[in-house]
């Protein structure tokens, strides 16, 4: 009306649409749409997934050679973009991927009767044994160490006669199932503990041997063990502490403790004398035979 206060506005004629919760079905559309985007690019670079594709051990999915990129030394003369975008890496990163023994390359069966998709992943990726398509929609999971990849419905109904690939026909342990992208706390947790339990093996993700760690570990369980040893002997508090033949210790306390009793006869010795300078009570009356000058109408008790 010219906002000459002729008229005033009413609040649902400001606002057009009242602040909300989120519904599940909107929440569960915004939780589908992350996880195309992880299921399409690379976390690292941002480019499209393209073959060969690997996943950490918390079933994330990278380009390798965004990985390999990713491992190499720095360079001195790196441009501050740079220095922050391998800064950002080391945060997503968070120590799980440290060489390439931390990924294992996860291997999609292609489908090959569909064109690849330039826009975001080159490929589409289907269960071998359900043919559906690998993706946010279905729920997917890899084993280790071979790195196959098939629905999770699949593995689990074969899993209730063997655990074998479906493909290779590799063994595999129940804990080495990794679902790919997993969105649920338990399945996080469980790839935490996995981590964990392997490291105390010596193992890294792919099941191999780990030797950096193991190495570094064993210096640790030596350091500790020295340590420990010293802190015993010091606190036995004796003078043998220092002497590592065993016999020349025992010798050495053997005569430490000779000169230990020595001293005390001596300081029984030196009492007497001073004694015999006093009179003890039973040495008769105060001006008798046995008083000395220096007790002369004195008595010392005892």
């Amino acid at each position: 009306m010219g906002n000459d206060g002729g008229s005033i506005p009413k609040r649902r004629e400001l606002v057009q649409e009242a602040a909300r919760n989120p519904t599940a079905a909107e929440l569960k559309e915004k939780q589908l749409e992350h996880q195309e985007h992880h299921w399409s690019h690379d976390p690292l670079t941002g480019k499209p997934l393209a073959s060969p594709v690997v996943s950490d051990a918390l079933g994330r999915l990278y380009n390798k050679d965004a990985i390999i990129e990713y491992l190499l030394p720095a360079d001195a003369d790196e441009d501050n973009n740079h220095a922050i975008r391998r800064a950002e890496q080391d945060t997503f990163l968070n120590g799980v991927v440290k060489r390439l023994k931390d990924v294992v390359e996860v291997r999609f069966e292609v489908d090959p009767g569909v064109a690849a998709d330039s826009s975001a992943r080159r490929e589409k990726w289907i269960c071998p044994v359900t043919h559906k398509e690998l993706g946010a929609a279905t729920k997917t999971v890899y084993l280790v160490p071979c790195g196959h990849a098939f629905a999770e419905a699949a593995v689990r109904e074969v899993a209730r006669d063997e655990r074998r690939c479906l493909q290779c026909d590799t063994p595999h342990a129940p804990n080495d199932v990794i679902p790919i992208l997993p969105t649920l706390e338990t399945e996080v947790a469980r790839l935490m503990l996995r981590v964990k339990t392997l490291k105390e093996q010596g193992l890294a993700h792919s099941l191999k041997k780990d030797k950096g760690e193991s190495s570094k570990k064993r210096k640790k369980d030596a350091v500790e063990a020295k340590q420990s040893a010293k802190h015993a002997s010091n606190k036995k508090g004796d003078k043998t502490n220092g002497i590592k033949d065993a016999a020349t210790a025992s010798l050495t306390a053997r005569v430490l403790a000779e000169q230990d009793e020595r001293n005390k006869k001596r300081k029984l010795a030196g009492n007497d004398n001073i004694d015999s300078l006093f009179t003890k009570k039973n040495a008769g009356d105060r001006g008798g035979k046995n008083v000395d000058f220096m007790t002369r109408g004195y008595a010392i008790g005892r």
